[in-house]
């Protein structure tokens, strides 16, 4: 079942990589120009249907006419959900590396969706290799995580496991470090460095890692807070070690 995206970057995206599942664009009045117009544009070399909804006759009030004009309120691409890849296929680039080299994520239970999305976009901007997802006690990988991701979707392989430890335990077979995060962990993020090939472990929301998860961990970190906040949003966290450990990050030489 197609989802109904509202980003237009998030549909471009889709139709850069896989235009078979882009099904429809749908496009409010007045708005084939700017980014849903190059939408429209890509969509039509593919031959997908491009429809223009009529506006309708009645006056705009003045504050609907300017939000419509900044999100063209009512364009929409239906695109099929990407299918995610198998552990095997997610770590298959890997297998063999003599240096094995890179960035990868596992999400342990997220359960908010735009949570899910702005990790997805900030992986892709860095370039982490693979994120692995649990299937039980997670949100699903729905229109809002593809819209927030803006493209991130569509461009970071990403498997959905039933057992997050074993899959751990594979990324470990093939040289992979695993790094759990953990505003408990005695340790902070500083102790350790960019000098081997991590998968970062996020924890849920409000409960952090679970114990199995934590026990799998060859360490376990925190960010130290320096002001008054003492926490941070899954996101934004999973961002700052993102940025961090990424061999394409901030001070990597």
């Amino acid at each position: 079942m197609a989802l109904e995206l509202k980003n237009p970057h998030s549909v471009l995206a889709a139709l850069q990589s896989r235009p078979i599942d882009v099904t429809e664009i749908r496009l409010s009045a007045g708005s084939a120009q700017g980014n849903w117009g190059e939408v429209a544009d890509e969509a039509r070399k593919h031959r997908i249907p491009v429809i223009i909804k009529k506006s309708a006759p009645q006056k705009m009030k003045r504050k609907q006419s300017e939000e419509q004009g900044r999100r063209t309120a009512g364009s929409v691409g239906m695109v099929k959900p990407r299918t995610p890849s198998s552990l095997g296929e997610l770590f298959a680039n890997a297998e063999g590396e003599t240096e094995l080299n890179g960035l990868w994520l596992a999400m342990d239970c997220i359960q908010d969706p735009h949570n899910i999305g702005a990790i997805f976009r900030t992986a892709a901007f860095f370039g982490v290799r693979g994120i692995v997802l649990t299937k039980d006690r997670s949100a699903p990988l729905n229109a809002t995580v593809y819209d927030v991701a803006s493209g991130g979707m569509e461009a970071i392989p990403f498997a959905v496991e039933t057992n997050l430890s074993r899959a751990m335990t594979d990324a470990k077979k093939l040289g992979v470090w695993i790094m759990g995060t953990s505003e408990h962990a005695e340790d902070d993020v500083s102790a350790f460095h960019q000098d081997r090939p991590w998968m970062v472990v996020i924890g849920n929301e409000e409960k952090g890692l679970r114990r199995l998860t934590l026990e799998q961990c060859d360490v376990v970190c925190r960010l130290t807070p320096t002001g008054i906040v003492d926490s941070l949003n899954a996101s934004v966290a999973a961002g700052i070690m993102i940025a961090r450990f990424s061999p394409f990050g901030p001070g990597v030489k």
